[in-house]
């Protein structure tokens, strides 16, 4: 297939559709599809929750980690081929799209059997790193038996199926994917957690996630069944035959994203063991607090995901007018949304927490962790954006530095200080003493780079 045969509507959304109905369109189904994915996560917070035992709601949120660190494999070969993907289709390169979406998509399913096999094989050391002891050990290794040694291959492929169809601006599939199993998730979670079910508590949650995934995998599967000869998304084993621009090109913009992710998973894991000093009522209320921020903070994520594709295509076409104002659009659009989610945020937390759990103690530890971790959204949002922009246009080494400063140089640090400062309370404002000079730093990177392409394109 010749970029003649790729659907037309992709390349005029590409090109030409003005920049609002372009960004709707490729965000809108991406933030939707976020969200969905957020929810079924508060869906297993929520279920989990109605059964009033801390135990089994620290499970879930001591294993939360593992189940992040399925993202460096997701950024890995979904970010990074779907970006080498969007590039190649803005040189009209197709071969090198083939190969891209190929390359990702196995790669992607050998690290699946890889995570599966290590927990499987190493599972005690496993769960006193994440911070579970003799009371919370057995509930945590219930739930990560489905979602990780059973369940790590279709929760990993789902995703990076996703990133695939995306590249090519199919955002309104990749979206349905996702959402099909995140909607399929909520349904079942109420009857595998809770006692009028089968009343399996967390490993229940644990389970209903593993088929979730499995169905949202053959909703991909299906998909690229029925549109073969009419997507740029290849899994054909014959197409692994890459020379080393692909392997090099999807790895140069992969493997900062997966550090990022990893270093995600290695503060998580840190902010988790802190608050475990403070007992289980504390874990619970911060699993609780960090579920209900990962809604906006996942809105910001679509959107700088979203549009990943449009400036890909526009910055390998050397449209750097149209790649300018896809991003100050973008810009004005999320940090406007993060405000408005913060002030709501903020001054809800208590009614928020109170929804998941009916505790006195967790919800007054939710809503003072909840006030912290909100008033980093607005600050977050452009640190998603430009680190987007870096990862569209395949500058690794950017986006890498910035993971560094968001987490070894700022976050972990201040997670201690602030911890020692102020003792479990600190803690929820170590995101924001990172977002905040991030920020800062996002805006004076991004309009470098944008001049920099601006006089480059004089020049030529």
């Amino acid at each position: 297939m010749d970029i003649n045969m790729v659907d037309e509507k992709k390349i005029e959304l590409f090109e030409n559709a003005p920049i609002p109905k372009a960004v709707a369109q490729l965000a809108i189904p991406t933030i939707i599809g976020s969200l969905v994915m957020v929810i079924y996560n508060l869906a297993d917070t929520y279920f989990v929750g109605m059964l009033n035992d801390p135990v089994q709601n620290a499970a879930v949120t001591l294993a939360a980690p593992v189940l992040l660190a399925f993202n460096a494999v997701n950024n890995l070969f979904g970010v990074g081929s779907s970006s080498m993907m969007s590039r190649a289709l803005g040189r009209k390169d197709m071969k090198t799209v083939y190969q891209s979406s190929a390359f990702g998509f196995y790669c992607s399913l050998v690290c699946g059997l890889f995570f599966s096999l290590m927990y499987t094989v190493l599972q005690q050391p496993f769960l006193v790193i994440l911070g579970s002891n003799e009371v919370t050990m057995e509930a945590t290794n219930e739930y990560l038996m489905w979602t990780v040694t059973l369940g790590a291959v279709p929760a990993i492929l789902n995703v990076v199926l996703g990133y695939l169809v995306r590249a090519e601006g199919a955002a309104f599939h990749a979206s349905v994917g996702t959402m099909s199993g995140c909607i399929l998730n909520i349904i079942l979670d109420p009857i595998f957690v809770l006692p009028w079910g089968l009343d399996m508590g967390a490993a229940g949650a644990g389970c209903a996630t593993f088929l979730s995934n499995c169905f949202a995998c053959l909703y991909f599967f299906v998909l690229l069944f029925v549109k073969r000869g009419k997507t740029c998304v290849c899994i054909n084993p014959k197409m692994l035959g890459v020379g080393k621009s692909v392997v090099f090109g999807v790895l140069a913009v992969g493997v900062p994203a997966s550090i990022q992710n990893l270093l995600n998973v290695t503060g998580m894991t840190i902010l988790n063991n802190f608050t475990a000093a403070f007992g289980s009522d504390a874990v619970a209320a911060m699993g609780i607090a960090q579920k209900i921020n990962m809604v906006p903070l996942y809105a910001a994520l679509g959107i700088s995901q979203g549009i990943m594709p449009l400036i890909s295509y526009n910055y390998a076409s050397k449209n750097v007018k149209r790649m300018k104002e896809g991003i100050f659009f973008t810009a004005k659009i999320s940090v406007g949304l993060m405000i408005c989610v913060a002030a709501g945020y903020y001054f809800g937390a208590h009614t928020l927490v109170e929804v998941f759990m009916e505790h006195e103690q967790i919800i007054y530890y939710g809503s003072r962790f909840l006030h912290g971790m909100c008033l980093a959204l607005p600050f977050l949002c452009m640190d998603f954006l430009s680190v987007g922009v870096f990862q569209s246009c395949g500058m690794g080494k950017e986006s890498l530095i910035f993971a560094i400063l968001r987490k070894i140089v700022l976050e972990i640090p201040a997670l201690l200080i602030l911890n020692l400062l102020f003792p479990l309370y600190g803690l929820a404002y170590a995101q924001l003493t990172a977002e905040v000079v991030l920020a800062v730093a996002a805006v004076i990177v991004l309009m470098r780079l944008l001049k920099k392409l601006e006089r480059e394109q004089l020049t030529n």
